[in-house]
């Protein structure tokens, strides 16, 4: 269940929303109605900010983001530099990011398919030829030689991306090769989000992940609709604020309808079943809506916080 946990206790500075009126060469103050920005999705530090919020907010410093992607398998995003915090997210290989400091063994930007902001360990970071396909199975095994009889060189996890070229029902990658079936163009789009959902059902529930040995339940909703051709925010009070529109209680569910609980978020599979990665299971399940809401009725006197349906 990933919500608003990290930035509810997070320090916001108070914000302009206007332009930047010159006071001197080298510097400018801030005009206008004031608001906060979200820092899980703006990079600010005390001692330092992305160059593009230099017009929103003062920093000592600026910087420039340095355009990166994960070269392991997968890596955690965490909320401090360090390997004992908390995982707020979690790149798998191909993935960019978009690199604003590094000090140590840790880096610090923003995840590029979402912004989400966080500590990456250095070393998992380089640079790479551009993506040409991205993974759409659970796992595909990369493969010594184009052959499923070949030894198994390593495996990347669902919305890896790799640059790849046709090779006798193969793809050939830097290292090997993934059988056609287990990947696709980038510019590929699945028919149906619920599809992809269901094709992870009992992959391990994991705080953080977004499919590399577990998800969490805004990351299944995520890689389900990015896969599906559709952008999504990363915490499920993002997507519950920014996806689709908002539907009457009196509105009958349908599939592919997103639902929503304190900090948690499903997918309905139809107009009784819901899709969720959940901590309750510890696994991502297929189970009647009636049973979600039966089980945190004793916690919540309204279980459901909102539904919202995404065309497609």
């Amino acid at each position: 269940m990933k919500a608003s946990a990290d930035s509810s206790t997070a320090t916001r500075p108070r914000i302009s929303r206007a332009k930047c009126a010159t006071l001197r060469p080298d510097g400018f103050r801030l005009e206008g109605p004031s608001r906060r920005l979200d820092p899980r999705t703006h990079a600010y530090r005390p001692d330092i900010a992305d160059v593009e919020l230099a017009g929103l907010l003062f920093a000592p410093h600026y910087a420039r983001a340095e355009p990166c992607r994960c070269v392991v398998d997968a890596v955690v995003v965490r909320g401090r530099p360090s390997e004992q915090a908390p995982a707020i997210s979690q790149l798998v290989y191909g993935e960019g990011f978009a690199l604003i400091d590094k000090a140590g063994d840790w880096a610090w930007g923003r995840c590029a398919h979402d912004d989400y902001v966080g500590y990456i360990p250095a070393a998992a970071l380089g640079a790479m030829a551009a993506p040409t396909h991205r993974v759409v199975a659970p796992l595909a095994l990369v493969f010594a030689n184009p052959d499923i009889k070949a030894p198994v060189v390593r495996s990347l996890s669902i919305g890896a991306r790799v640059a790849a070229e046709d090779e006798d029902g193969f793809l050939r990658i830097a290292d090997g090769y993934i059988h056609s079936r287990h990947a696709a163009a980038l510019d590929s789009k699945a028919l149906d989000p619920v599809t992809v959902a269901e094709s992870l059902v009992g992959m391990p529930y994991r705080w953080g992940g977004r499919g590399a040995d577990g998800i969490d339940c805004s990351g299944l909703v995520q890689r389900a609709l990015e896969l599906a051709g559709i952008d999504a925010p990363r915490d499920s009070d993002m997507q519950r604020d920014q996806l689709g529109i908002l539907l009457d209680d009196d509105m009958a569910p349908a599939r592919g309808d997103l639902v929503f609980f304190p900090g948690h978020v499903g997918m309905m599979v139809d107009s009784e079943r819901l899709i969720h990665a959940n901590a309750h299971w510890m696994a991502t399940v297929i189970e009647p809506l009636a049973d979600v809401t039966a089980r945190l009725q004793p916690l919540h006197d309204h279980p459901i916080t909102a539904r919202r349906r995404i065309s497609i």
